[in-house]
């Protein structure tokens, strides 16, 4: 009796441990989404305060125009992903169980992966034609002698 008492208690804990795992599964991708979407309001805030910073100097600026349309292009592109996650999203939540919806869904994620990784590229030059960033260590010292 004590052995049959002893493995429904290790049973007991071992579905508790398994359950466990899961909510822990659930919780980290809830926490990578909520930070995914902090980070791309971070970027989203940036662009726009990059826009404003060249519509504010104007044609001065050495890049205007290159600068004006990857700031555009970025945050477009930043919006046609959050729709894209939103749809595939509603998908997911209203259709996801019929088979005919899977291969859309799983378009609608490499579309708005691209899209991620395009915004990437077009943020790393922003930055790198960004004339606010402070000059290179050696610059100041050239320009004292």
């Amino acid at each position: 009796m004590a052995q049959v008492e002893g493995r429904a208690e290790t049973e007991s804990t071992v579905k508790n441990a398994w359950q466990m795992k899961a909510m822990d599964a659930n919780r980290y991708a809830t926490k990578k989404t909520i930070a995914q979407g902090m980070l791309d309001i971070a970027l989203l805030t940036a662009n726009a305060s990059q826009l404003k910073y060249i519509l504010q100097v104007g044609e001065q600026h050495q890049f205007y125009k290159l600068m004006l349309i990857l700031i555009s292009l970025s945050i477009v592109m930043q919006i046609l992903s959050g729709i894209l996650s939103l749809s595939l999203s509603l998908l997911r939540d209203c259709r996801m169980h019929q088979p005919e919806f899977h291969q859309s869904a799983n378009v609608i994620n490499h579309v708005r992966t691209g899209f991620a990784f395009f915004t990437t590229m077009v943020n790393l030059f922003i930055s790198a034609f960004d004339s606010r960033l402070p000059p290179i260590q050696g610059d100041i010292l050239n320009d004292v002698n």
